[in-house]
């Protein structure tokens, strides 16, 4: 019901008439409760409009071309019990509305599972439990296995154990592409994996910008985390989302930078892990944080920060963020070697 269909109910609001409906109606009842609508329809046409809609005045009985003012109280308990009757009405229907529909949702939902062709998605929760999923679904691969693994070389199995399962996926012809950061090329038990991984037909690039832990198998089941620990994973397996997922792999592999597993850093790869360092020492971010989001060590962060120092010539950390921020100096790159961990 509208408020138009509500009696009583202007626009003026629930029942609370404007100021100058108000002045009007004071005049009126000063002037003896009367008044003719021509006489004050040119000077208060809304307002008087207004009295007359919400029923605080009414025409004469004797006289209909005389409209004369209602006692207020009495207008509002008739508004206060009409108000109530209505409101009533309506919570009578919103509390059957669902009811009175039910049979039509049925209809509707019966027609759109029709055209899913999609799978659900499980939530599984403990490390262990997401790895003996994992290692069912790698088992059962049979075209590709894409992987995209921020955070470095760091497995939760050894390099050799790592190596036999993922050799014994690529003789099996499963394709394997995996995306690590940079980092991992620094990391020599990482490199001894992906020299292995790409002797036997397996791909592996590194990207220099933030990505998500992604796993999908044969482009039908994804493994993708919903913590910061990696304790909760979700097992998607809707046609839709993965199709989703697998292009969002295959854009971060398009930007990402080839890694054969050898010693040899490329230039561009040095330094944008370097503008990086940079760019969270500016931001003031922790070496703890700098290095887990870059996927170093601790160590080595430390060491690419004392070469920063010494190529901007800065006895402290804090000499070297003012160099800079005040771009002191074209970045240096690290040699081709760069640290080891």
């Amino acid at each position: 019901m509208s408020k138009a269909q509500v009696p009583g109910l202007t626009n003026a609001g629930l029942g609370v008439v404007t100021a100058s409906a108000r002045d009007l109606y004071k005049s009126i009842i000063n002037s003896g409760g009367r008044v003719s609508p021509g006489s004050v329809a040119a000077h208060c046409g809304e307002p008087l409009q207004e009295l007359v809609d919400i029923g605080l005045l009414i025409s004469d009985v004797n006289d209909p071309q005389v409209l004369v003012a209602v006692d207020p109280q009495q207008l509002a308990d008739g508004l206060s019990a009409s108000w109530q009757r209505s409101a009533l009405e309506l919570m009578t229907r919103a509390a059957s509305v669902s009811s009175d529909l039910h049979d039509l949702t049925l209809v509707y939902g019966g027609r759109i599972s029709t055209r899913q062709d999609g799978g659900n998605i499980e939530h599984v929760s403990g490390k262990t439990e997401i790895n003996r999923r994992l290692s069912k679904f790698m088992d059962q691969a049979a075209q590709e296995v894409l992987s995209a693994q921020p955070g470095g070389g760091a497995r939760s199995f050894s390099p050799a154990a790592a190596i036999a399962l993922d050799v014994d996926m690529l003789r099996r012809g499963v394709a394997r592409r995996t995306i690590y950061q940079p980092s991992t090329r620094y990391s020599a038990p990482a490199r001894e994996y992906v020299a292995a991984m790409t002797k036997e037909g397996g791909e592996v690039r590194t990207l220099g910008e933030p990505f998500t832990r992604l796993i999908v198998i044969d482009s039908s089941i994804a493994i993708i985390p919903f913590d910061n620990d990696n304790e909760r994973a979700a097992i998607v397996m809707d046609e839709a989302v993965v199709a989703y997922l697998v292009d969002s792999f295959e854009i971060c592999w398009e930007r990402a930078i080839p890694f054969p597993g050898s010693n040899e850093v490329p230039p561009e790869v040095v330094s944008l892990l370097r503008q990086n360092i940079i760019r969270m020492l500016l931001q003031g971010v922790g070496h703890r944080v700098i290095a887990r989001n870059l996927g170093l060590s601790e160590r080595t962060l430390a060491r690419h920060i004392a070469e920063l120092r010494e190529e901007y010539d800065a006895e402290t950390l804090f000499q070297l963020g003012w160099k800079l921020a005040q771009g002191h100096r074209t970045m240096p790159l690290f040699d081709s070697e760069g640290p080891q961990d």
